[in-house]
């Protein structure tokens, strides 16, 4: 940790990004249970928690770890955990109470394919459970995309932001090719030292003659019950000031790509293969998953000549994207599933189909 490189660009892999970036946000709380192919962020934090005085916990499950989670955040730490699919599944009721309760936490998920024990390959088929809430009850997630090893450092340095700022869960969402590969990135020279972190006067440091403090989410009077949750999604409503996306080439007559995380990055080569054909196309790229950047995809799609939605699965987000469109153009899907990443050569193949304007479907593999 002393000896980490600052301002300078190093070869790190994602998951030890996202790691160091936790550290850096302040957090010195973690609480985990290791499964393939998020090993590395427990891992690096067992091993440089304890050098910054912080507290790194392999707990007897899954179940156990969100429950520490729970504690911590209610004391007014800031604190992580991480899994992958399974592991997240088996999370999601203590991700609803933590929710419920008002609390701010971070929690990273590795994608892996399912559904099941499925295997260890990149894959995007928990969009729903991420970005609709996973566990019971009326509540979201804020949810982040990363598509690069830079940009899971920066988002989950933004995922404590947000999460303090809002009281809530925020979910960085990867997946194992981003966990796992290896590119250059900067570890910028400021970090965030807990202590100069604003008090927390709703958290359960001990009364010390002030008011009593309690946290819960259990409200047995229903009205109380409504109120909450309609606090909370007034918070999600606020949130959309943080909304994030990028956008590439958005302009009239474009055939208009929809993708996050590692589905994006096969989209920019598809994207610089079709132009260099003389297609007119654009990327649009959400950065946040939920809140969604609604308004960006409108204005976008009712200058496009199509929509096609790639993504590491069968469906998902082309759902959001179909809601949110509304018509403005014919919205497709493109998707591979069970841990296999599309080409760019697929992608191409189904953008080149639509601006055939033969606007038929075709399936996974690129046929009619």
């Amino acid at each position: 940790m002393s000896n980490l490189p600052r301002g300078k660009r190093v070869l790190v892999k994602g998951n030890e990004a996202v790691a160091q970036g936790a550290i850096d946000a302040g957090c010195r709380y973690f609480f985990g249970y290791p499964i393939t192919p998020q090993n590395e962020i427990p891992d690096y934090m067992a091993r440089h928690l304890p050098e910054v005085g912080g507290v790194f916990l392999q707990a007897e499950s899954e179940l156990a770890a969100i429950n520490m989670v729970y504690g911590a955040a209610a004391a007014g730490k800031r604190v992580m955990t991480a899994s992958s699919s399974p592991g997240i599944s088996l999370k999601q009721e203590g991700i609803s109470y933590i929710a419920g309760a008002e609390l701010p936490a971070v929690i990273a998920n590795i994608v892996r394919g399912g559904p099941g024990l499925g295997n260890i390959g990149p894959a995007q088929s928990d969009y729903f459970q991420a970005v609709k809430g996973g566990g019971h009850g009326d509540y979201h997630t804020l949810v982040l995309a990363p598509a690069s090893v830079q940009e899971m450092y920066d988002h989950t340095r933004l995922a404590f932001e947000l999460a303090d700022k809002y009281r809530t869960p925020v979910m960085l969402l990867g997946d194992a090719a981003l966990g796992q590969m290896m590119e250059p990135m900067v570890f910028p020279t400021e970090v965030v030292d807990p202590k100069s972190l604003p008090k927390k006067p709703w958290a359960t440091t001990g009364r010390h003659g002030g008011p009593k403090r309690i946290i819960n989410s259990l409200y047995i009077i229903p009205a109380d019950l409504e109120k909450t949750n309609r606090r909370l999604h007034e918070r999600y409503r606020k949130a959309q000031e943080d909304v994030r996306c990028e956008q590439d080439g958005i302009a009239e007559g474009i055939i208009l790509l929809v993708a996050y995380g590692t589905a994006a990055r096969v989209c920019r080569t598809a994207l610089r293969k079709a132009r260099a054909k003389g297609m007119k196309a654009g990327l649009l790229r959400p950065i946040t998953l939920f809140p969604y950047p609604e308004q960006a995809l409108a204005e976008a799609a009712a200058q496009a000549k199509a929509v096609l939605v790639v993504e590491l699965n069968l469906g998902q987000m082309v759902e959001d994207v179909q809601r949110i469109v509304a018509g403005r153009a014919p919205v497709h899907f493109y998707g591979r599933t069970g841990g296999i990443v599309p080409t760019a050569e697929e992608v191409l193949t189904a953008m080149e189909w639509f601006d055939d304007a033969h606007h038929g479907e075709i399936d996974g593999r690129g046929r009619k």
